[in-house]
């Protein structure tokens, strides 16, 4: 009777009346984490929720998009993404890519981390207070 349970979730989840896809929410690391953590994640995608403090877009057919989320300090405050698409200035985001050491772009552009072909999503917003 095993077989039971895995055929129904199957069958709810090709009907669309549930989604077992977890959201990038559940596995939010923070900038600091992902900066002091770097070699270890190298290759693997991560998923980060904050504010977009600078953009440069259109450099080398990418956007260069700066996300902060006041963790980590000087060194480790600021998550450069690069990503087809785009945010404001004050936007807050939730940006998902994958983690590359030491990005040489040629012409001084040189990125001892970044985060490459990032999705970048608004941020939910916060949950109303009973």
């Amino acid at each position: 009777m095993k077989l039971l349970p895995i055929v129904l979730v199957g069958l709810v989840s090709t009907l669309g009346l549930v989604t077992f896809n977890a959201s990038a929410a559940d596995d939010l690391k923070s900038v600091a984490a992902v900066n002091e953590n770097g070699v270890t994640l190298v290759g693997q995608t991560v998923s980060v929720q904050g504010k977009v403090v600078k953009v440069l877009n259109g450099i080398m057919k990418r956007n260069f998009v700066h996300v902060q989320d006041g963790t980590g300090n000087a060194n480790t405050n600021d998550l450069v993404v690069t990503s087809k698409q785009t945010a404001k200035i004050g936007d807050q985001v939730v940006i998902s890519g994958v983690v590359v050491l030491n990005r040489d772009f040629g012409r001084g552009y040189l990125f001892p981390l970044l985060v490459e072909d990032a999705s970048i999503e608004p941020a939910p917003a916060p949950a109303a207070k009973p």
